[in-house]
């Protein structure tokens, strides 16, 4: 099912199934959360072995992960599965960053159901595969009996995805020498950056795949956020994920060759001051 980007599907699920209860990762999208609000649902945060988690009527998991950059092992997705058969639960995975693994290549959730997708879903999104945020266009997979429920609901609130957005989706799908490249580039910039941080005594965590590297120097996020904007570096403060993510910054690689080489440089040279 075509979505308008996939922060609507995240934002609006909750809603469309009439959940109660949400799990959501400890650090992770806002989104998520905001989902849960939005429904009137209670988000439960939990840690990613599916095994402790609590029942509830849907269930969210990011691999790899925005913003820590971690990738789900096989048993992890198993066990989610898992969940999700002896629960009845919904359990959607969003991996809008799958094609962009570095250190680690991501799977996705549905290579281990067996072909039995029920309560199971995939979100992917052409804003981080193909580059292509101002288009609006990302898809779901999986459960054919959950997507036509959820369609059915979707088309009574306009959310249908113009037909040359398809197109140009289906375009950008037939192609994946863009994403190899694209996945290039992205690990080019974190070998660049990565040991500039280290250097000034910042630990990288995860960052195994996606656009971001997920680092700590275990003081306050906001110290780190203002210790690189002084060298003229833009990052995020980590607490806007979790409570889980307040001595953490997310650094993202969409920033061009140039500006992180110069950013390393700045980094780099401040550590001689």
């Amino acid at each position: 099912m075509p979505l308008i980007g996939s922060k609507e599907f995240v934002a609006w699920l909750p809603t469309f199934l009439q959940s109660k209860k949400v799990i959501i990762p400890k650090v992770a999208y806002p989104t998520y959360n905001v989902g849960a609000i939005l429904a009137g649902a209670q988000a439960i945060t939990v840690d990613l072995d599916a095994k402790q988690w609590p029942q509830a009527d849907l269930a969210w998991i990011n691999s790899p992960s925005n913003p820590t950059g971690r990738v789900h092992t096989e048993s992890e997705l198993k066990s989610a599965i898992e969940y999700s058969r002896k629960n009845n639960t919904p359990v959607v995975s969003d991996e809008c960053y799958l094609g962009f693994g570095d250190s680690v290549t991501p799977t996705s959730i549905l290579r281990y159901t067996e072909g039995d997708n029920s309560n199971i879903l995939a979100v992917h999104s052409l804003s981080k595969r193909s580059s292509m945020a101002g288009y609006r266009g990302a898809f779901v997979i999986g459960d054919s009996v959950l997507i036509k429920k959820i369609l059915e609901i979707r088309k009574h609130a306009g959310m249908m995805v113009p037909l040359p957005i398809q197109h140009a989706m289906i375009a950008a799908l037939a192609d994946e020498n863009h994403v190899s490249e694209q996945r290039a580039r992205y690990n080019s910039r974190r070998k660049t950056l990565s040991p500039a941080l280290q250097s000034i005594g910042f630990k990288i965590e995860h960052s195994e795949a996606g656009l971001y590297i997920w680092c700590t120097r275990g003081e306050d996020a906001w110290k780190s956020v203002e210790a690189l904007a002084k060298l003229g570096i833009l990052v995020t403060p980590g607490i806007f994920y979790g409570a889980d993510g307040s001595q953490y910054v997310r650094i993202a690689m969409t920033a061009t060759d140039a500006a992180i080489a110069d950013a390393a440089s700045r980094i780099t040279a401040s550590k001689a001051e």
